[in-house]
């Protein structure tokens, strides 16, 4: 799939986008569409996993139903509230179901763009025009469904690198001011840094004695030395 950025300098956006980072979004035609909870769990469990699935599969696993009766009905109920007569969201066929191929989602988006920045051959420019959108948010990050939190970790992990990535391709350039937004952008991906009181302290205390965090912090200063050939200055540093 090509990239919302590709689209729109075609001049040819979709009219479907589902947006995942940064929470659940659903617009047909640039309108906002509201779907109950239930049909927000299959639309982004099917758009997870990106591939056809058996109906009996997805029945019970977007809401863990503990009968196959009251997963069919789960599942149908859902189907009913997600349809659109203009523009189908779910592909059907007897055996399984996907989301629809014309549904534009930003986290695809945001992993074919990371792979841009991570390839030092590909050319990054758009990426930092789309840093907020795409590369500065997580994977609906107030839900708690286990197949939620894999994917969400794995994407986290990916933007990270493409900002670190970016950062530094930013810096070779000389455009110092992006790699600092680029750079912070990167920071604030920390959820340490993102809880609120007294936990967040104990939090970011453990994480900052890490030797996960520590490595990362050395390489981010070490970068941002290499590129200036001094200390980071007090804006990257934080």
């Amino acid at each position: 799939m090509s990239s919302g950025i590709d689209s729109a300098s075609a001049g040819a956006p979709a009219p479907v986008r589902l947006g995942l980072l940064g929470g659940f979004r659903l617009s047909i035609e640039a309108e906002d569409v509201a779907l109950p909870m239930d049909a927000q769990r299959l639309v982004c469990f099917l758009a997870l996993h990106n591939r056809p699935l058996l109906r009996t599969f997805v029945g019970g696993s977007p809401w863990g139903e503990s009968t196959e009766h009251r997963a069919g009905g789960s599942l149908r109920s859902a189907l009913w509230r997600i349809h659109h007569p203009a523009y189908p969201l779910i592909a059907l066929t007897s055996d399984h179901v996907r989301l629809s191929p014309t549904v534009a989602i930003d986290l695809r988006e945001g992993e074919a763009l990371a792979h841009r920045v991570l390839d030092p051959l590909q050319d990054f420019d758009d990426a930092v025009a789309a840093n907020e959108d795409v590369l500065s948010a997580d994977l609906l990050p107030d839900w708690t469904e286990d197949w939620v939190l894999i994917e969400r970790e794995r994407y986290h992990q990916l933007r990270l690198r493409a900002l670190e990535a970016l950062c530094r391709r930013l810096c070779s350039k000389g455009r110092f001011g992006q790699a600092v937004q680029a750079g912070i952008a990167a920071v604030s991906g920390d959820p340490c840094a993102r809880a609120p009181g007294a936990r967040s302290s104990k939090r970011t205390s453990r994480s900052a004695t890490s030797p996960q965090h520590s490595a990362s912090t050395r390489h981010s200063a070490n970068s941002f030395t290499t590129s200036w050939g001094s200390t980071p200055p007090t804006t990257c540093a934080h």
